[in-house]
């Protein structure tokens, strides 16, 4: 046997201490994509080299909410650009974030696999809220510090961002479907903008904002900031013609929105300042942006230039420095869903010790899936606070659909799937498993919680345990298992769902056990 294992408590795996001196973030928003590169100096990022492809993906989505060929294929060639920008960095030193029309793509799973070999690297999706987030975290970072509490917007390709915070610290977090090049293909078709498109463009907004109205109106906040391309294009627009200093001003939209009116088509919007990949998305942006100082009570916004990638950027820091959000968000969902901390500190450090030992040598054993390993030992419970039957299915559906600050959509589906597994029949589970290493991390937790269940202190013995080709194998001592026969008929059922998968579970031990009970264990 290779790995003897101990009951020892572990330390959290994290990265590095020092992490990379060099980190990448790559935003593949709906209307462009954009790489940032920055140095790391004392946990601070300086810019090094940033690149922008306006390859309008959420045009590509058709009614049927499957992205079509051209969009795929640009989204693609910008992406190998990106690739070769990226040449010779780490993995861990580069993080892909997909945002809306990464979500509602119903072949987004297809393209992503096509997306990931462009790129080289890994790419996560996350949802509309951890989007938000990330986006004030580079906004924040890129303004001076104030106590007073800002609204962020950012108007992306296919979603709206809102979030409320002071400092480097988010309060209320929202994400709306609307962004501006949905909105230019709802309601300027061929590019026309006309006074009847506009106004149902900005009345479809304002229903839309009137969902968060009570939380983001001007009486909660003293400043509104705009983030990202549609912000930064009204705001260049409105200075470049004389209507404002570079902020975007209720006068300066009027100024514009005749301009726009006068126009009467993206093609024919002769202003200074005005970039003719923005053109064609601008009518859809300008509409949201109108609708939102109307319905939210602003007639100022200042311009930021942090945005969701260096949010990306000041996160990848975070993790390194063991400010991981992801910490927080699981040490939370543990006091709202009142988890046995007691039971999950037994649990955890034997499942990443099985872990160990079942990965070595393999590509399992890596920091994010002892992470993942770590954060479902700790969360497997968390559905016993809706019903104890069946918990383990109530753990996996909230960590599948809650909102969790910090976590891609891909981490919350994987922890989901292991906190599933980690208890009762494993063919529920054989179809969602695309990924053979997942089977070592899923009997990792499935024999951590099978040795505690009785919930209380448990002396362990030594236990060996090893991966072999087309199995597992397990050996502790015969002394030790004789006094646990409990115990001892949760192995059996073990070796018999592992069998039904076609896996072998060998426990040599079971076998010099004489006159064993071996009642059904559930």
């Amino acid at each position: 046997m290779d790995e003897v294992l101990t009951a020892r408590p572990l330390a959290h795996p994290t990265p590095g201490a020092a992490g990379p001196a060099v980190v990448a973030a790559v935003d593949l928003g709906s209307n462009s994509f954009r790489l940032q590169v920055g140095r790391v100096v004392d946990e601070q990022i300086y810019p090094l080299d940033s690149l922008r492809e306006p390859v309008r993906l959420a045009a590509g989505l058709g009614p049927d909410k499957r992205l079509d060929e051209p969009s795929q294929q640009r989204a693609l060639d910008a992406l190998r650009r990106f690739g070769e920008r990226l040449r010779g960095f780490e993995e861990a030193s580069v993080r892909a974030v997909g945002t809306n029309t990464l979500r509602v793509a119903k072949n987004a799973r297809d393209f992503l696999r096509r997306a990931e070999m462009a790129l080289g690297f890994p790419i996560e999706v996350v949802a509309g809220k951890e989007e938000a987030r990330l986006i004030y975290l580079g906004v924040s970072h890129s303004l001076p510090p104030t106590a007073e509490r800002r609204m962020v917007v950012d108007i992306g390709g296919g979603s709206t961002e809102f979030i409320i915070g002071s400092g480097y610290q988010p309060r209320k977090l929202e994400s709306l479907y609307m962004g501006c090049v949905s909105f230019t293909l709802r309601y300027f078709e061929g590019g026309r903008i006309t006074k009847s498109g506009l106004k149902q463009a900005e009345t479809a907004a304002r229903i839309e904002l009137q969902t968060i109205e009570r939380g983001f109106s001007r009486g909660h906040w003293k400043q509104a900031v705009g983030s990202s391309g549609t912000a930064r294009a009204l705001g260049d627009l409105i200075q470049a013609n004389g209507w404002g200093d570079g902020s975007i001003t209720a006068e300066g939209m009027e100024r514009l929105r005749a301009h726009l009116l006068k126009a009467g088509d993206v093609e024919r919007i002769a202003l200074p300042g005005l970039k003719s990949d923005r053109a064609q998305v601008l009518p859809g942006g300008f509409a949201i942006m109108s609708a939102i100082f109307g319905e939210l009570g602003v007639d100022r916004m200042i311009l930021a230039t942090g945005a969701m990638r260096q949010g990306i950027l000041y996160d990848m820091v975070g993790r390194f420095h063991h400010h991981d959000m992801r910490e927080v968000t699981v040490r939370q969902f543990m006091k709202r869903y009142h988890v046995d901390a007691a039971q999950a500190r037994r649990v955890e450090p034997l499942a990443l010790e099985f872990h160990r030992a079942l990965a070595h040598r393999r590509e399992a054993h890596d920091d994010t899936r002892s992470q993942l390993v770590a954060w479902a030992a700790r969360l497997h419970e968390i559905g016993l606070s809706v019903a104890h039957t069946g918990y383990h299915k109530h753990s996996a559906y909230i960590l599948g659909n809650a909102d969790m600050p910090g976590f891609s959509k891909m981490e919350q589906a994987h922890l989901a799937l292991l906190v599933l597994a980690h208890r009762g029949t494993l063919d529920k589970v054989k179809p969602l498993v695309t990924d053979p290493n997942d089977w070592p991390v899923i009997m990792s937790l499935r024999l951590a919680t099978l040795f505690h269940r009785t919930r209380g202190p448990v002396a362990l013995p030594a236990i060996e345990a090893a991966w072999r080709d087309g199995g597992f194998e397990l050996d502790l001592p015969l002394d030790w298992l004789s006094r646990y026969p409990l115990t001892a008929a949760a192995l059996r059922s073990e070796i018999r769902e592992w069998r039904a998968l076609g896996f072998d579970l060998d426990v040599p031990v079971l076998d010099a056990l004489e006159g064993s009970f071996d009642p059904v264990v559930d």
